[in-house]
């Protein structure tokens, strides 16, 4: 069980076509046609953009598709090496001012320097309509190498680095969710089934720790599993810092989210960390549905702690650790929201190729051609 509880700490959780094929639904028929889709899938994005503004004071910025390696700001995903972005080399002027450059895998740093760029106050933040690739996923029903997300900041005091505000946000992001979805319905009526519920009108906060405590023989993809057969939409709290059966939830960037600092459960129980995902029960594909990931971020003083516990202390010469370190740039709470992800659900989709159009294998475009499944190509 330990080595299968390693295993799990990163990545999709499926291992292969022929278990993807049978995870898939075999009676599926799409509420929307593709034209359809493509109208519903603006129409959501058109309304979450605009909702998730005037609930968090956000204001849309532009934002990088390619950065500088020596900047440090691009987004490692985790902190095993198990994820690295595409790298290449700008010649420049013949070579004489060259640029080695990486695609983002995220904007997650990035953004919160922007807030000081922008010259955002407490109160203040930015939304990005960001685009990624992260070309270590194993390209299933809800991963591709094409990421889009709504990456959003927003500028907070050090009083404010609490569970209290972590929850405020998260309530206040899953309302513009749920929102979404009701507009839509509104707009193509088909979209409100019985054969596929809605989702719940309000979620349920549990730290990785108690859903442990519940399930302590089981790796972390299952444990979602389980809780989510009890509540169908769930925030958890505390993903990177290490549970009591010696592994992290989830593995989680040293440099971004906080996982360190000692909070206290609404039972009372000592916990870590002010981060979290949401993650919903899927109706169509009957599994686990990561929406997004979010969290107060680190500060001086839990960046070092985090990048000790990694091993990556080294880090700290980057321009964009010394900022931090030097208390050059606003503290923050910030996330990335799934887009395409949040379409599928929304829309009632088996395939996230459904509503983003990106590279897939053909062994993957055969299996969801058999299972009437209309992946854009």
């Amino acid at each position: 069980m330990t080595d299968e509880k390693k295993a799990d700490l990163a990545g999709p959780g499926i291992g292969d076509y022929d278990e993807l094929e049978k995870i898939l639904p075999q009676d599926y028929s799409s509420l929307l046609n593709p034209k359809e889709t493509q109208l519903a899938t603006y129409a959501v994005k058109d309304y979450i953009e605009e909702n998730l503004c005037k609930e968090l004071n956000l204001i849309r910025v532009t934002v990088p598709l390619i950065v500088d390696v020596e900047s440090g700001v691009n987004d490692m995903l985790d902190r095993d090496g198990s994820r690295t972005p595409i790298q290449f080399h700008v010649s420049n002027d013949r070579d004489k001012n060259p640029v080695d450059a990486q695609v983002v895998q995220a904007a997650t740093k990035w953004k919160r320097m922007a807030l000081k760029q922008f010259d955002m106050q407490i109160g203040e933040g930015l939304l990005t309509d960001m685009r990624a690739i992260r070309k270590d996923y194993f390209l299933d029903h809800d991963h591709s190498a094409y990421v889009d997300q709504w990456d959003w900041e927003l500028a907070i005091s050090a009083e404010q680095r609490n569970l209290n505000l972590l929850r405020e946000v998260v309530r206040k992001i899953w309302k513009v969710l749920k929102g979404a979805e009701t507009h839509v319905q509104e707009i193509f009526p088909q979209l409100k089934t019985d054969k596929y519920p809605d989702m719940p009108d309000e979620l349920t906060f549990i730290h990785a720790e108690e859903i442990l405590e519940r399930f302590p023989d089981l790796p972390r993809k299952q444990r979602e599993m389980a809780i989510l057969q009890e509540y169908p939409a769930v925030f958890i709290i505390g993903i990177g810092w290490a549970l009591e059966d010696g592994y992290p939830h989830e593995m989680r960037a040293a440099d971004y989210d906080d996982w360190v600092t000692e909070t206290t459960s609404e039972a009372g129980q000592p916990m870590h960390g002010l981060n979290g995902d949401i993650l919903v029960w899927n109706p169509v594909t009957k599994r686990r549905h990561e929406l997004t990931s979010m969290g107060i971020r680190i500060n001086a003083e839990t960046l070092v702690q985090q990048l000790k516990l990694s091993g990556q202390i080294n880090m700290l010469e980057y321009p964009y650790h010394q900022a931090i370190v030097n208390n050059e740039i606003p503290l923050s709470i910030g996330g990335g929201i799934g887009q395409s992800r949040t379409f599928m659900l929304i829309l009632k989709k088996a395939h996230i190729g459904e509503v983003s159009a990106t590279i897939w294998p053909k062994k993957l475009k055969d299996i969801c051609r058999a299972k009437n499944i209309h992946v854009i190509e």
